[in-house]
């Protein structure tokens, strides 16, 4: 069936990868970039199937105008995807406030606001499909990430909540949970905090190695994940999260393990506490 997608961050990495593939195989699709002559081509080679917005999510105010647009440009909203954001690395001292700022209102307070201005159109649609893009780092934190963990770990519980809140509607939520990708979010999609010396040596410092391209040997093939991301919105109910890549499932697995390992021999202590 042909559906109508918003999709944020269209001009590159998952966000570009998914306009093209939905757009391939005849849906419509209405993206949001920050500079829309980015995604000239597409709009050149698809006409009235693609609409472009221009859209910072920084800028909380615009976001749902925007999203109205869109509903209207397309006529109605059936898939979500809230992708636009990028990965700030750094040991928490090392960044500075507007950095911490910078990458909250863009992960966190953009996608939040990004699926509330959306939810109207879905109830109205009589249901829908909202994919927030997370990372393996919603699940798992490492030393120099401690911002962009904040973020998806912070969004994925925004998720968690939501996809309970809106299934009466017949919207479904599903995050979607990538390894590390060949896509433009490294080197490019990356921020770095000024470093201190203090951290030489430390494990904060490995995030540094990300300035130059990252660690090689990364496995996980973008077009596969967005072929994924899409075939995800056929099935019924909606999973609520969506693991891409052997690495990531490595990641998350041994983080969850961990967590619940170390609440596991606290049963009798937690009890104590009871009136």
């Amino acid at each position: 069936m042909t559906r109508t997608w918003l999709v944020t961050g269209v001009s590159s990495g998952f966000g570009r990868l998914l306009a093209e593939q939905l757009l391939a195989r005849g849906d419509r699709v209405a993206g949001t970039v920050r500079r829309p002559d980015a995604v000239a081509d597409l709009r050149a080679a698809h006409g009235d199937a693609f609409s472009v917005h221009q859209l910072d999510l920084t800028d909380t105010g615009r976001i749902r105008g925007v999203v109205d647009d869109a509903a209207a440009a397309l006529g109605r909203l059936d898939v979500v995807v809230s992708n636009a954001g990028y990965g700030l690395f750094g040991a928490a001292e090392e960044l500075s406030d507007d950095q911490v700022t910078h990458q909250l209102d863009t992960n966190l307070l953009g996608s939040i606001q990004l699926v509330r201005a959306a939810l109207p159109h879905l109830r109205a649609a009589g249901g829908g499909r909202v994919l927030q893009v997370s990372s393996s780092a919603g699940q798992a934190a490492w030393p120099g990430s401690s911002l962009y963990n904040a973020t998806k770990w912070g969004i994925e519980g925004f998720c968690e909540a939501v996809a309970a809140e809106v299934a009466p509607f017949g919207i479904g939520v599903t995050i979607v949970e990538p390894g590390g990708a060949r896509t433009g979010f490294g080197p490019t999609g990356l921020r770095f905090a000024e470093p201190l010396a203090a951290y030489d040596g430390t494990p904060a410092a490995a995030s540094r190695a990300f300035r130059d391209g990252g660690p090689p040997g990364v496995i996980g093939d973008p077009a596969r994940m967005v072929a994924a991301m899409i075939a995800s919105v056929d099935r019924s109910p909606a999973p609520l999260r969506l693991v891409l890549g052997s690495d990531a499932w490595t990641a998350m697995t041994a983080a969850l393990e961990a967590r619940l390992d170390s609440v596991r021999g606290q049963r009798a202590t937690a009890a104590a506490t009871d009136g």
